[in-house]
């Protein structure tokens, strides 16, 4: 099982940014794939889900705001982050599973995001 982030950075508040999980070694089309995030402060967050259904789930602290998506084809799963805030600067996770497993599932390296001016 591979799972490689990319797409992170530097972003103003208010700003956006597309963050990219590369997937391989396990049937991705019917996994349930989420987003997390991590901080010193709250520890490991769960952000969002998206299902092999394609249904998704957020955290309230980015519905609206962030939006998950995937592409079984290049088994690729995406979130695209919108109207950036400070609090958001995170180390963020794609993970195998859904809000109630993804803890328990393989996750990536992580990949830095900052908001700031």
């Amino acid at each position: 099982v591979q799972l490689v982030e990319s797409g992170g950075g530097l972003a103003q508040p208010g700003g956006s940014l597309r963050l990219s999980c590369a997937a391989s070694g396990f049937t991705f089309s019917r996994s349930a794939m989420s987003w997390a995030r991590q901080t010193p402060e709250k520890g490991l967050e769960w952000v969002s889900a998206i299902y092999s259904d394609f249904s998704t789930l957020y955290a309230d602290s980015v519905k609206d705001r962030f939006t998950i998506s995937r592409r079984n084809a290049e088994n690729t799963v995406y979130l695209q982050m919108n109207s950036l805030r400070p609090e958001d600067t995170a180390v963020y996770y794609c993970a195998i599973g859904g809000l109630s497993t993804y803890s328990r599932g393989s996750r990536g390296q992580g990949i830095q995001v900052t908001v700031s001016s």
